[in-house]
């Protein structure tokens, strides 16, 4: 007889509190990326842009690593595959730039269908390397399918639609894209179907004891983050207007797993943070030195030795830490 699962509140009794205290905080941080173009210059604005298309790519994999515990290293390709379908759309035939987005977002929903089917009876290691081969055989065909990928060359666009033209008036536009995907992303790992993840990520056997369809789960998880990660692909065809086999490569899939790392897996929100701050120091230190990537890699040693839960989850460490020290206190003087 298959047992009762938990309800969500029986599951997280203080995740009603924690909405209600995290909601100003969400209030302020939209009211503070809303005013950010009245601030920074035009081209600090694009870096703005970018860090909240990558945002999307990097919450799109803490879905899967830091809900269901398993890593992908194949969302750079899905990634990629979506800005390789709208741009060909619409440069190669001359179709709309709209179609051409949804066009790409629904490839790359359909490529991590496969690449789910083929991968969630894996984990660990297993699943990392697999995720790892499936992206390597998208990026192979980009690099030779050169009649319809231009091969090394790539793809170029025509460009964003008159009214998102200019830097301001895009960033907006992205950011009203990126705000309720965020919200529906948030609510998806705060549902039943997000605690099933967890359960999963925590003790499959147990779950599957329960009587859930594990690999069900894992499918439409997958599947769902494709789908995410399609979204920041399109948005990235209006971002950057051109697409090559760099586009789809382990890099990708690497910097938006960095980007979850850094700002804390398992946080989703962190992402904005991760995001930040691996762009934002990338442009920074790159003016300077053309060793850049040794700086980055120095700057994700530290934060795996000094903050392994990521930057938003030692902040909430501290925090816990703070708010438990003076009952602690208190008890110990009573």
């Amino acid at each position: 007889m298959r047992a009762a699962p938990l309800s969500p509140a029986a599951a997280s009794p203080e995740l009603p509190i924690r909405k209600s205290r995290a909601l100003p905080w969400i209030a302020l941080v939209l009211l503070a990326l809303a005013l950010l173009p009245m601030i920074l210059p035009s081209y600090q604005v694009s870096i703005a842009t970018q860090v909240l298309i990558f945002s999307v790519l990097a919450m799109s994999i803490d879905i899967l690593a830091g809900f269901a515990g398993r890593t992908s290293l194949g969302h750079g390709a899905i990634f990629g595959v979506s800005s390789y379908v709208a741009i060909y759309w619409t440069s190669t035939m001359g179709g709309d730039i709209w179609i051409g987005i949804a066009l790409g977002i629904l490839a790359a929903t359909t490529l991590a269908g496969v690449f789910a089917a083929l991968a969630i009876r894996t984990t660990g290691v297993y699943f990392l390397l697999l995720t790892l081969a499936l992206g390597m055989i998208v990026w192979g065909v980009c690099l030779r399918w050169t009649a319809v990928t231009g091969g090394e060359n790539g793809l170029r666009g025509i460009g964003r639609p008159a009214f998102i033209a200019d830097h301001v008036s895009f960033y907006y536009a992205v950011l009203i894209t990126v705000a309720p995907l965020t919200w529906v992303m948030w609510r998806l790992v705060h549902s039943p179907f997000g605690l099933t993840l967890r359960g999963i990520r925590d003790s499959e056997n147990r779950m599957r004891s329960l009587g859930y369809n594990v690999p069900l789960h894992l499918f439409l998880a997958f599947v769902v983050s494709g789908f995410f990660a399609g979204v920041a692909g399109g948005l990235y065809v209006l971002f950057n207007n051109f697409v090559s086999p760099s586009t789809v490569q382990l890099s990708q899939s690497v910097s938006g797993l960095l980007m979850a790392i850094t700002g804390g897996i398992g946080t989703l929100l962190g992402s904005f943070v991760g995001a930040a701050a691996i762009i934002v120091l990338e442009n920074a230190v790159s003016a300077y030195t053309a060793r850049w990537p040794s700086v980055l890699g120095l700057a994700f040693v530290l934060i795996m030795i000094f903050a392994p839960e990521g930057v938003v989850g030692r902040a909430r460490i501290l925090l816990v830490r703070r708010r438990s020290r003076p009952s602690t206190q208190r008890r110990s003087g009573g």
